[in-house]
């Protein structure tokens, strides 16, 4: 991966479900994506899977073939690997970006976010960094999410990096 996703980034949708990609996005899209370079219309890959999930995960080209290696180095037939197959790799869709920086949001990705049916006049989502891949949510629904998370404890989130870190 070329950058990190960062920042938080409201983006407008319009009545034909396009949306613009934030232009840092779009950049480590194409960094990601070998093909964009012949191409210009760098994919980003989109998993609306996951039952309790109100956003849709959205990876570049790099993070979608790491997330198929790990879930192909779970145990063949396992529950864990069914499940993650099924809402990670199934229920996902990949889009490439026009050369103007839109996508059409697909009728999957706009159900998961709620956004299905007429697309209501200034209805707005977020893009949400998280490193290697970021989120879309509908606003209002991140809002509620996240608004004043400030709130929340008394625990300085710098002091948690490196506390849980990945094993194996």
């Amino acid at each position: 991966m070329a950058e990190a996703f960062r920042g938080e980034i409201y983006q407008k949708v319009d009545a034909k479900a396009r949306v613009s990609i934030p232009a840092a996005f779009r950049a480590i899209l194409a960094a990601d994506d070998p093909l964009a370079s012949n191409t210009q219309r760098p994919r980003v890959y989109m998993v609306y899977g996951g039952k309790k999930r109100v956003f849709v995960e959205c990876y570049s080209k790099f993070g979608a073939d790491k997330l198929a290696e790990d879930i192909n180095s779970m145990e063949d037939g396992s529950d864990a690997r069914i499940k993650a197959e099924l809402n990670l790799m199934t229920r996902s869709i990949m889009v490439e970006i026009e050369p103007d920086g839109r996508i059409v949001l697909p009728p999957d990705v706009r159900k998961k976010i709620g956004l299905a049916g007429e697309i209501p006049e200034k209805s707005e989502v977020v893009f949400a960094g998280l490193s290697n891949r970021f989120r879309l949510y509908r606003r209002d629904v991140y809002d509620a999410l996240f608004g004043d998370d400030e709130e929340d404890d008394d625990v300085d989130p710098l002091t948690l990096v490196g506390r849980h870190k990945r094993t194996g």
